[in-house]
């Protein structure tokens, strides 16, 4: 019996080649059909503003806006969100913008909160937000500048300016939460649901 039971690939409403990666290595075949959406005015209309619930909410419109544009039975939606007590971070415009957020986040613990949510046959079936907490090292701003030479455009790529993966590694000194959650797909929840319905081998 094959491992992904469904009759047609799972599809992403994402660009992330991070996200895609994690899905297909997991077995899992991916059709990815980014949603284009403003992310800042969904933004606006979370009227808690908390981290958790914005994340959760631009997944859902992401999931939505694609599966409204296609007959894809199963897309699913991710969004992360970076808060830092009561800021919360976007991803920086630009180098000034990272080196500004980086230099906010140095020394101190953020936290990602990272969502997924799933759209099948058309309405909305599941959600959930997943958090880890990070710690950066006290670097200066000389490493700084180092860093963001070496990362180049990359470092607009994703909120917080670093990818963990990646050479943004050296910006840590502890990190508390799952893998998963640090890369934007909190993936055992959603492989959980997936086999709660029927899609994956259990």
């Amino acid at each position: 019996m094959p491992l992904w039971l469904a009759a047609a690939p799972l599809v992403l409403a994402s660009q992330s080649k991070v996200r895609r990666m994690v899905l297909e290595a997991a077995g899992i075949p991916v059709e990815a059909r980014p949603a284009h959406l403003d992310e800042r005015a969904i933004e606006r209309q979370v009227a808690s503003g908390k981290p958790g619930d914005v994340a959760l909410m631009l997944a859902r419109e992401k999931a939505r806006t694609v599966a409204a544009m296609s007959e894809a039975h199963l897309v699913v939606g991710c969004d992360q969100t970076l808060a830092l007590g009561e800021q919360r971070f976007s991803k920086p415009a630009d180098r000034a913008a990272a080196r500004a957020q980086l230099l906010a986040l140095r020394g101190a613990t953020h936290e990602l909160h990272s969502a997924v949510a799933v759209v099948r046959g058309g309405a909305l079936a599941f959600g959930h937000v997943s958090v880890a907490r990070l710690t950066m090292r006290d670097f200066s701003e000389t490493f700084l500048d180092t860093y963001l030479d070496a990362t180049g455009k990359a470092v607009t790529a994703s909120v917080g300016g670093y990818q963990l993966e990646r050479i943004g590694i050296h910006l840590f000194e502890k990190v508390d939460g799952e893998h998963f959650t640090i890369l934007g797909l909190p993936l055992l929840p959603l492989l959980d649901y997936l086999r709660q319905e029927g899609a994956l081998a259990g």
